[in-house]
């Protein structure tokens, strides 16, 4: 079980201009993420940006264009620095910023440092290429770069007292990392074919003739590419419905954050579901008119009252009633 930290220590002068370095970060980068952080107290979106500015570095070193070895190295050095976040051994006026930031949010709050070692494998992963053959060795990967993100964030968010079933708020934020993953996974298709990679696993791309890659604006001929869409589609969305369970167990804010960022997610899946063909043209998201209307939404709570009332703990109470 996590519980919120009531009252983080204060930041220094040296903290306070790690953190704004990690929130421009966030700003610049992360447009979706930053929608969702943004209505977080401001000691939670400080954490939240210092894990964003790790994690984006990780991910640069995965996506850059070195030589695969040097990735490697660089990627044990970054693991080798959250170590010293880990053990407490970085000062506050240490050079690296991101260090800083992850260094106080970490004693501020219960982050699960873990995660990061575990983004920093599923990286690796990327580095070396490995493809997945059935999807549960996809959900491997996704568990590394993605459900590792939802555990850490909850470290930062915490579980709201008094709330039932808060053991299993880990697995559901989890499992939405996972949701978010996939989904990024169909909108990026074209784009990571482009790069030499192939998420989608190989079962699925045999069984709807897609074998042969994404290399171009139309689907490969011969393919069924709009069934291996709808068929991924609903599998993020059976992700989204368990996912979903976490928000009755955090604080509004938190919950609001989760609901706003999973909920521009879920939108770019209800639009790659009507044009699966779209995500070979090009890249597929959402204006920022609709991302504040999602916004919105989360931070009125919707969203959280739709799976209270959908809860079997609820329903199971009902019947008993």
């Amino acid at each position: 079980m996590i519980r919120t930290v009531e009252s983080p220590p204060p930041a220094s002068a040296p903290v306070l201009a790690a953190y704004s370095y990690c929130e421009a970060v966030t700003g610049q980068q992360a447009r979706n993420f930053a929608y969702g952080i943004r209505l977080l107290p401001t000691p939670k979106r400080r954490a939240m940006s210092a894990l964003y500015a790790f994690s984006r570095r990780v991910d640069d070193i995965g996506d850059g264009a070195l030589a695969a070895d040097v990735k490697v190295a660089r990627l044990e050095d970054t693991r080798t620095l959250l170590d010293r976040v880990r053990a407490g051994k970085v000062e506050e006026d240490d050079t690296d910023p991101v260090a800083v930031a992850l260094s106080h949010a970490a004693s501020a709050f219960p982050i699960p440092l873990g995660g990061l070692d575990e983004l920093i494998d599923g990286v690796l992963m990327d580095v070396r290429g490995e493809t997945y053959e059935t999807w549960d060795d996809l959900k491997v990967y996704c568990r590394c770069v993605a459900g590792a993100i939802g555990r850490l964030s909850l470290g930062v968010f915490g579980t709201e007292a008094g709330a039932r079933g808060t053991e299993r708020a880990a697995e559901y934020a989890d499992t939405l990392g996972l949701a978010l993953q996939l989904t990024n996974i169909l909108r990026d298709v074209r784009e990571d074919a482009e790069g030499g990679r192939t998420y989608l696993p190989s079962d699925d791309l045999a069984k709807f003739g897609c074998s042969a890659g994404f290399d171009g604006p139309t689907p490969p001929e011969g393919s069924d590419f709009t069934g291996l869409v709808h068929f991924e589609v609903r599998r993020a969305r059976a992700l989204f419905a368990e996912g979903y369970r976490l928000l009755p167990l955090l604080d509004r804010r938190s919950g609001a954050c989760v609901a706003a960022m999973a909920g521009i997610y879920r939108r770019l899946l209800d639009r790659i579901e009507r044009d699966p063909e779209a995500v070979l043209r090009g890249r597929v998201s959402l204006p920022g008119r609709e991302k504040a209307y999602v916004a919105v939404r989360g931070l009125s709570g919707l969203d959280t009252r739709h799976v209270s009332r959908r809860s079997p703990v609820r329903q199971t109470a009902r019947r008993r009633a």
